[in-house]
């Protein structure tokens, strides 16, 4: 059986990242997980740059966040995940439940955990509704 792959949202990453964030704890803790498989795509990398270097109080400079990306490679259980398929591909199993600007990037890495047959973590509760019950094995919202 393989285990199970995780794609890291934004929010994940920025926890993990800055001690002083809320749910750093928690991210730290499920993070810990002995040969937990991880990974990141361009949307949460980027994400990630954009938060970590302009939000105190754990802002760093760029190269600072650039080195932290670059050092994910280190990890023997990350995992770059390409970005290959459309957007309207990717979110057409659950369409339906989109209804705002807000979700488009969430629709998207939903939708790519569910392509690559893997999971999606987050601490966005409202991803619960978009997954819905068929979906819900692709997400995974630490709370």
């Amino acid at each position: 059986m393989n285990a199970e792959r995780f794609l890291l949202d934004v929010n994940i990453l920025v926890a993990l990242f800055d001690p002083a964030h809320t749910h750093h704890r928690i991210v730290a803790r499920w993070f810990s997980s002995p040969g937990l498989q991880w990974g990141v795509c361009p949307f949460t990398e980027a994400g990630f740059l954009r938060i970590i270097t302009s939000t105190p109080p754990g802002r760093r400079t760029l190269e600072q966040a650039t080195n932290i990306v670059r050092s994910f490679s280190n990890d023997p259980n990350f995992t770059y995940w390409s970005m290959r398929t459309s957007w309207t591909s990717l979110v057409a199993p659950f369409a339906g439940r989109l209804y705002g600007h807000q979700q488009v990037t969430d629709a998207y890495l939903l939708g790519l955990a569910i392509e690559e047959n893997g999971v999606l973590v987050t601490l966005d509760r409202g991803l619960k509704h978009l997954a819905g019950p068929q979906y819900s094995k692709n997400l995974l919202v630490l709370e």
